[in-house]
């Protein structure tokens, strides 16, 4: 079980995330969205256009509160989600990247042997190299002052590792894959360093006040199941057994038939993406995780009447107070705030039935 911490036992204007995440009594079901703190909202823009780009924006603690916060206040979502990037991580033990425009992250240097493991170091100080995250969370939590929690996060090792030995993103990740069939010694050497530095990162984001925190498995889905298992699941079980300050979410896109396995790990929550049927995690689940989701994005492309009608059925199909509400990945970045809107006030408006 997870323990109380002094974050989680703090007093909250709204936190309703927090008791829906262990499980307790809730008056209506808290909503988020993944990637809330970012493109869809002109506020943001504005202060990024002050920046030389989005790594800058990253790592300037007081512009990254000022974009965590704006969901809160212009949205009215149930948590704010500190304004980072999973990338930090591998920049941090060595592995400098770029945020190209409209292509994404870019590596120069990548790891395909061990010689290259220099770039993948563990023994050195986290606060040093990332402090600028920690800063920013002190920081936005002054600035929310109690009224909703703050949510951390990471990028799970195997989708840490995908950048780290592709350099960029990939439909098919074919690089990342070939050293799980080639040299899996490799794999597991560099799976291990990632996972050691992220449990580090994740205690440091927890101690400067995240009050829950969440693991990205991005590029989980492209992995299949006894594979997922040994180079995936292995290692966010790590970091799940080394957390039990905070509230933890796993959210594993695309890892249908691993569910079962994220379960029974030290979590609270299990995110679900929009090609997972709600009643089917369920089942597998049962009433002892809270579900997390699962509206597929592009909906909120859709007329406001047919936003409202889609979440409500979403809604509809719950079948358990444990589920806090979001899509099934990022909001896209062209999608009409209004739309977002809508949605929150959708779920906001929904009385649980049971």
């Amino acid at each position: 079980m997870k323990q109380t911490s002094i974050f989680t036992a703090m007093k909250f204007e709204n936190d309703l995330i927090l008791r829906a995440a262990r499980g307790e009594s809730i008056e209506r079901y808290p909503v988020w969205l993944m990637r809330q703190a970012g493109r869809i909202l002109p506020e943001y823009r504005a202060v990024r256009s002050k920046l030389s780009g989005f790594k800058e924006l990253v790592e300037t603690p007081e512009r990254a509160a000022e974009v965590t916060v704006q969901p809160v206040d212009l949205l009215g979502v149930d948590a704010a989600i500190i304004f980072s990037d999973i990338l930090v991580v591998p920049e941090a033990m060595g592995l400098t990247y770029e945020m190209i425009e409209k292509k994404g992250p870019w590596f120069n240097q990548t790891i395909s042997c061990e010689e290259e493991l220099k770039f993948a170091q563990t023994d050195f100080d986290i606060e040093d190299r990332l402090g600028y995250v920690m800063e920013a969370i002190k920081l936005t939590n002054k600035e929310l002052g109690g009224r909703v929690p703050l949510i951390g996060f990471a990028g799970a090792p195997w989708t840490i590792f995908c950048y780290m030995t592709e350099g960029e993103g990939s439909k098919t990740f074919s690089k990342a894959r070939k050293i799980l069939y080639t040299n899996p010694t490799l794999a597991h050497e560099l799976l291990n360093r990632i996972t050691e530095v992220t449990i580090q990162y994740l205690k440091a984001q927890i101690k400067a006040g995240a009050h829950m925190v969440q693991v990205f498995d991005s590029w989980a889905g492209i992995l299949g199941d006894v594979q997922y298992a040994e180079f995936g699941l292995k290692y966010i079980n790590k970091i799940t057994e080394a957390i039990n300050e905070v509230p933890v979410t796993l959210f594993a896109k695309g890892a249908y038939n691993s569910v079962r396995d994220l379960a029974k790990m030290n979590c609270n929550t299990i995110g679900v993406d929009w090609n997972m049927k709600i009643d089917d995690i369920r089942n597998v689940v049962g009433d002892t995780r809270t579900l997390q989701g699962n509206l597929d994005p592009c909906v909120l492309y859709s007329s406001h009447k047919e936003v409202e009608m889609l979440t409500n059925n979403m809604l509809d199909s719950f079948k358990s107070k444990r589920h806090i509400v979001n899509l099934g990945h990022g909001v896209y970045p062209d999608v009409d705030p209004d739309k977002v809107k809508t949605f929150i006030k959708t779920v906001k408006n929904y009385e649980i039935q049971y």
